[in-house]
């Protein structure tokens, strides 16, 4: 049989890479952050608390000076890409999923550019960081610090690693946000936040999908305890609240517990990646 022969793509390689990317914006939709503000800046601050003596004072002494604490603070701007809907294309536990986005976009022209950049955001944010280390600038390094633990923090929410996100597959409509933001603004000071001391990745870029697996896990779990939470009541009161609370509260807060922890480490990874340089 004779063999097709593959047309060649008018764009050279590192073009139709870059179009890809760029489409993704256009793909995915919003939401974006995968928490509310105030949880976001909670595990940002509580980051601060899992790292060691050499790098723990340094933050505290800038802790008003990292973007999204300081007194100026603004809420970031959609960023669809910020997902990872790794079910779009294989399914859990996602074990033949490419590992770079090259490969991904190659493999899957089609759907590839719609899961969501994600991993791929953490990598880079973590590269800037560490070069923001070895050059010693302070407003590098709290920026950088800011946009990485973002980026780390969104990858501990089940909803920003599948396709149903905003349970609409589901007939959950506004999950989103009544999970990622409404319930901890309903919990307040109930939910209490540390996390474990920060740990050295001896693999920052596959931590990446290690971190996505172990959020993923949770989406089901968190479908099926939000639905009982709505039984019986004819919107999103206080008592939904106060029912999703008993029912989903505990997974709320070890998801963002996981997120200080990891955050924490990424930050302590970057700086030892760097030399460990002395900070002021």
């Amino acid at each position: 049989m004779p063999r097709h022969r593959r047309t060649p793509s008018p764009f050279p390689a590192a073009r139709r890479m870059a179009l890809a990317v760029a489409a993704c914006a256009c793909l995915l939709g919003s939401p974006a952050m995968a928490w509310g503000p105030g949880a976001h800046a909670r595990i940002t601050s509580e980051a601060i608390e899992t790292l060691p003596k050499g790098l723990k004072p340094y933050y505290k002494a800038h802790k008003l000076e990292i973007p999204s604490l300081s007194p100026e603070a603004t809420v970031a701007e959609d960023a669809p890409e910020r997902r990872f809907m790794a079910d779009r294309i294989v399914p859990f536990p996602f074990a033949d999923f490419p590992r770079t986005e090259t490969a991904l976009l190659e493999r899957f022209p089609e759907k590839g550019p719609t899961v969501g950049r994600l991993p791929w955001l953490i990598q880079d944010s973590y590269a800037k960081l560490v070069e923001a280390f070895r050059s010693g600038d302070k407003v590098r390094i709290l920026a950088e610090s800011d946009t990485l633990g973002g980026y780390v923090a969104d990858m501990s929410n089940p909803l920003a690693l599948t396709d149903n996100f905003d349970g609409q597959k589901t007939g959950q409509h506004g999950l989103w946000v009544r999970f990622t933001t409404k319930l901890p603004e309903a919990m307040d000071k109930r939910l209490k936040v540390g996390g474990e001391a920060a740990r050295f990745l001896d693999d920052p870029k596959g931590h990446v999908f290690a971190m996505g697996a172990a959020a993923y896990i949770w989406i089901d779990n968190l479908i099926y305890e939000e639905e009982l939470a709505k039984r019986g009541q004819s919107g999103y009161s206080e008592l939904y609240y106060e029912s999703l609370e008993r029912r989903a509260g505990h997974l709320l807060r070890f998801r963002l517990e996981q997120a200080v922890t990891d955050v924490g480490s990424y930050w302590y990874t970057a700086w030892t990646a760097a030399g460990r340089p002395e900070l002021k």
